[in-house]
């Protein structure tokens, strides 16, 4: 009896958010997806959208990846750079001159041929300041897209990106980008379908009804079906993709809940892959199912936001006294346990052959004396503060581990408050915070990635901090092609931001995911990038009786 009764309890809890009415096995949707060739997979929570122009974050990644492709895609193995809806491509001997040439069979999910002209409305789109797309600076290598975004050029002719005819588009850059090929992989960089964002409004609205289920068209391999806030995205096999005929899937379910469910969910057979592992269920699942536990490497910083226009956080003696006194190896051995490793500079080591030579301490003595000096001798006198987290219990883990750190070392003590999705990334966008749990993934293998994002006017830079000299050293990289003079100005500038201490680096990531044995084609990589065109179910061959 309580077996049955822990069964109906966790279906319950987790089944109601995704449409099901029963625990049997027989309607399990990992069973029936596994028949239908149809994924089930764990976001974590709900996408702030779906304009590739305008989100920021993971879980829209998830989703866009299925329904739009961009010039370039990625081998789901080694991440070399494959084709996508560019079939080949020249580069010039000088590395500025780029010219792709556009798969024929490329095809919109309405029938529609994709066209250099669809790259350039899209590029123009997101360029234009009036979109204010946080990603605009992704396109800063096309030479005078910076000065389009900024406003200084008004003419969209004048950025160095042309379509001499339907099926061939060229880039002129700013200077030789070794990484530029990697750049079309993100989805900043994918198509929008011109007609219909025009559809529903301007080129540069912000909300707008185009992303809706029934309006959405895509050029990826699947297009968008149904999407029921709070419950599911699904998406079903485009027959239009340039090459279906590779594409085993025949749809994906998107499920936005919680970590918590999630777990429950694949214990009980609701889905094939998850987000994350819930902290707490780690050690259970090394001990009783670890051949479905997976932690992978993964290019990404873990770290706190700092508003840097709130007193006393305005002084950096105050953000360096919060970061010195944070034991990031008691924190990543003894709470997290899935292998990460402690922060001790922001850029993830080896990103691209460049590891950072300075190195945060921890020195509780140092802080404290910081602290004194800052005028909050054994934090008297402190005001309080809060940190805010999207709702996650592994978020909320970190942060209370840390509040007792900083009431333990420095005798200052906190709030701590969290926020859906959603609403977490508005209010940090608008900057209406004193510190935020934030995390930065690699867009491609460079330490641009992570470096660029503190530069003064970048669009995801939310902590009210710049500094000239740090800005100048970022645009000197994009300029000098010797790597070695490239990663000693790197190394500059993050000694910059490491002295300044916007950002507090706490740990780098490790994916750990629990991942069905039905899943094939499913492969670690350090970006978590997988193209659903190379994943399939297949079901594990059932005992002899």
């Amino acid at each position: 009896m309580p077996r049955l009764l822990s069964c109906i309890s966790i279906c319950f809890a987790s089944l109601a958010l995704l449409g099901l009415s029963a625990c049997g096995p027989d309607q399990s949707n990992v069973m029936r997806g596994n028949t239908e060739q149809v994924l089930y997979l764990g976001l974590g929570t709900e996408p702030e959208g779906l304009d590739p122009h305008l989100v920021t974050g993971v879980p829209e990644h998830y989703v866009l990846l299925a329904l739009l492709e961009g010039l370039t895609t990625v081998h789901p193995k080694t991440l070399e750079i494959e084709p996508g809806v560019a079939k080949r491509w020249d580069i010039s001997e000088d590395g500025r001159h780029y010219t792709f040439y556009l798969d024929p069979q490329a095809r919109w999910s309405n029938g529609d041929a994709v066209t250099a002209g669809d790259f350039l409305f899209s590029f123009e789109r997101i360029l234009t300041p009036a979109l204010g797309a946080p990603y605009a600076y992704m396109l800063y290598s096309i030479k005078n897209a910076e000065g389009f975004n900024r406003g200084k050029l008004t003419d969209f002719s004048q950025v160095g990106v042309h379509a001499p005819d339907d099926r061939t588009l060229t880039f002129e850059l700013e200077a030789p980008t070794p990484y530029f090929l990697s750049l079309s992989t993100h989805y900043t960089w994918w198509p929008v379908h011109p007609p219909t964002v025009l559809a529903h409004g301007s080129m540069t609205d912000r909300i707008s009804k185009w992303t809706k289920p029934g309006n959405f068209v895509g050029n990826g391999p699947f297009a968008l079906k149904t999407w029921r806030l709070n419950h599911s995205i699904e998406v079903a096999k485009n027959p239009h993709y340039r090459d279906a005929a590779s594409v085993r899937l025949n749809g994906i379910h998107f499920l936005p809940i919680g970590i918590d469910a999630e777990e429950r969910a694949f214990r009980t057979e609701q889905l094939h892959i998850t987000s994350t592992v819930p902290i707490p269920r780690i050690d259970w699942y090394r001990a009783n199912d670890a051949d479905r536990l997976h932690f992978d490497t993964y290019l990404g910083v873990y770290y706190f936001l700092i508003n840097t226009a709130r007193e006393p956080l305005n002084d950096p003696r105050v953000r360096k006294a919060l970061a010195y006194s944070i034991d990031r190896e008691a924190l990543t051995e003894h709470v997290l346990k899935a292998g990460q490793q402690p922060a001790h500079h922001f850029t993830p080591p080896n990103t691209g052959g460049y590891t950072a030579d300075v190195r945060l301490p921890y020195d509780p003595d140092l802080a404290r004396q910081l602290l004194a000096e800052a005028g909050y001798p054994g934090g008297a006198g402190f005001p309080r503060f809060e940190l805010l987290f999207n709702t996650s219990e592994s978020h909320r883990t970190v942060a209370v581990a840390i509040q007792q750190m900083w009431r333990e070392e420095l005798g200052i003590d906190i709030g701590l408050y969290n926020q859906e999705w959603r609403v977490y990334l508005a209010t940090r966008k608008e900057r209406n915070f004193d510190i935020a749990r934030a995390a930065w993934i690699g867009d491609y293998v460079d330490p641009n990635t992570f470096l660029s994002l503190l530069t003064s006017d970048n669009g995801n830079n939310h902590s009210n901090w710049g500094s000239a000299r740090y800005d100048a050293l970022i645009r000197q990289t994009a300029q000098t092609q010797d790597p070695d003079a490239r990663y000693q100005l790197f190394q500059q500038a993050e000694a910059i931001l490491m002295d300044e201490m916007p950002v507090i680096p706490i740990y780098f990531y490790v994916r750990s995911t629990l991942i069905n044995e039905a899943v094939r084609g499913w492969h670690p990589n350090i970006l978590d990038y997988h193209p659903y065109q190379h994943v399939w179910l297949e079901s594990p061959a059932a005992e002899a009786p």
